[in-house]
């Protein structure tokens, strides 16, 4: 991975990190309203401490929900933090909520 965590700006960035992604994707989804900003910070630093090891078995990319509007539906996100797995762009496994590192690792270990 050239960055530890992508950020796409636009569904289309999400779309191209996706379809370049040779290993399963991790998209969680934030949001920045007044409820959402300190539990989504809180998986920005979850996962921005795992990534580096599950470098080449996973890429992981923080998705906004208000930036990436079609993947939040594709996906049917209906909460802020939410975690996504994907597999060449199908969904495996959903989470809601924020999670610690433990609950992070055991969710991708469970599904990778």
């Amino acid at each position: 991975m050239a960055q530890r965590v992508h950020r796409p700006r636009e569904d289309a960035e999400f779309n191209f990190i996706l379809g370049m992604s040779k290993v399963p994707v991790l998209a969680y989804f934030t949001g920045t309203w007044p409820k959402a900003i300190e539990p989504c910070r809180v998986m920005d630093l979850v996962v921005g401490g795992i990534a580096d090891d599950y470098t080449g078995r996973l890429t992981a990319v923080r998705t906004d929900i208000t930036r990436c509007p079609a993947a939040t539906e594709r996906y049917g996100i209906t909460g802020a933090p939410s975690c996504v797995l994907l597999k060449e762009g199908e969904a495996v496994a959903h989470a809601t909520g924020p999670m610690t590192i433990a609950e992070v690792r055991k969710f991708l270990d469970n599904h990778l």
